[in-house]
């Protein structure tokens, strides 16, 4: 399988999502309740612990090491995961990724 090396415009065309940690990018398609969102992530980058409403998310490319609650994994090309809400969590990325998460709540992020 090929790697891809970004997101085509289409994706890149939707609303660039406010993100408050260097070297994640993400657009945002906006429903009524929830939100989808399409991420680029560098490598290296830390998500410090933190909680939220229920996220899912599969990793479209890359390798990342997820922590949710006490479990920690290593998810790679195709692996999903599941956040349930409130569930304190943590991620750090080994190689760059991108990846599409579904949040719960109706504004996760907000266009910049």
């Amino acid at each position: 399988m090929m790697p891809i090396q970004h997101f085509p415009e289409m994706i890149q065309g939707l609303p660039e999502a406010q993100i408050p940690i260097e070297g994640i990018r993400g657009w945002i398609l906006q429903s009524p309740d929830h939100q989808l969102l399409f991420l680029d992530i560098e490598p290296t980058v830390k998500i410090p612990p933190h909680s939220h409403g229920e996220q899912w998310g599969i990793v479209v490319e890359g390798e990342m090491e997820l922590k949710i609650g006490e479990s920690t994994n290593i998810y790679r090309t195709g692996d999903s995961y599941h956040i349930p809400a409130g569930i304190e969590h943590a991620a750090t990325f080994l190689t760059r990724v991108r990846a599409i998460d579904f949040f719960a709540d109706k504004i996760r992020y907000r266009p910049k």
